[in-house]
């Protein structure tokens, strides 16, 4: 084998993969979808913007590489369906990654928050994991393999971070994400959540990446495991300034 076959193999860690992406077609989403097909992986988007996730297709994955399919996570029969085209188009589902969600109204305070602000942000971002989750085990249980990964934030380790139903809503997701690892591991599926912070300093580069090792067979013993992506932040208190450079 030629030196540049062998380093594309080796680099090539979804090789032969199938992922179901929801929230796909634009931010983090987008970007993951383009870094597994360049690790050889078979990428269907689910989304509710369907120009951009069609454009995303047709123009960046290619037909043969990816299909774009309309979902509302919220609706039980769109992600049902969205799990069931996956299979039809590709044979198979080994990656689930759960990461549509939006950041509802930045209300700070209980008392203004609304009933219809607080549900539609827990409809999204922890019923729509629950749903994905669910229908993605319905075919990975029969293959006894796969990975599901949800998409949390800082704001599900430390309070103050976010508005009172996101807060809620990543909590939510790293309890159910460490129930389910419990659940699915007996048929070989690991079930991970990945935490990001989206600083200065952080790009969405380094979110995805990790979301590329979550997904990968190189993390076959991982499961039930948050991983956060934040440089550290939230284990450092920096009202201690104990290490602080006067010179940095």
């Amino acid at each position: 084998m030629a030196a540049s076959s062998l380093v594309s193999a080796i680099t090539r860690w979804l090789e032969g993969k199938v992922a179901l992406i929801t929230g796909g077609a634009t931010g983090i989403g987008e970007c993951t979808a383009k870094l597994f097909s360049r690790h050889g992986d078979k990428v269907v988007i689910a989304d509710i913007q369907d120009e951009v996730g069609h454009s995303l297709i047709n123009k960046t994955l290619g037909s043969s590489n990816g299909t774009y399919i309309h979902c509302d996570v919220t609706n039980e029969n769109h992600v049902k369906s969205a799990v069931d085209k996956t299979v039809e188009a590709f044979g198979k589902l080994d990656i689930m990654f759960n990461n549509a969600g939006i950041a509802g109204e930045s209300t700070a305070r209980i008392i203004d928050y609304k009933k219809s602000d607080f549900e539609r942000v827990l409809g999204i971002n922890v019923t729509g994991v629950f749903l994905g989750t669910k229908h993605a085990a319905s075919v990975m249980i029969l293959a006894r393999s796969g990975s599901i990964i949800s998409m949390v934030s800082i704001a599900s380790g430390i309070g103050g971070s976010a508005a009172h139903a996101y807060t809620t809503s990543k909590h939510a997701v790293v309890g159910l994400t460490r129930n389910l690892a419990v659940e699915l591991g007996q048929y070989g599926i690991r079930v991970n959540c990945l935490s990001p912070f989206a600083g200065t300093t952080f790009t969405t580069d380094e979110f995805v990446k990790a979301a590329l090792y979550l997904a990968s067979d190189d993390a076959q013993f991982v499961s039930g495991h948050k991983l956060f992506v934040d440089g550290g932040l939230t284990i450092c208190n920096s009202a201690f300034n104990l290490f602080d450079n006067p010179e940095s």
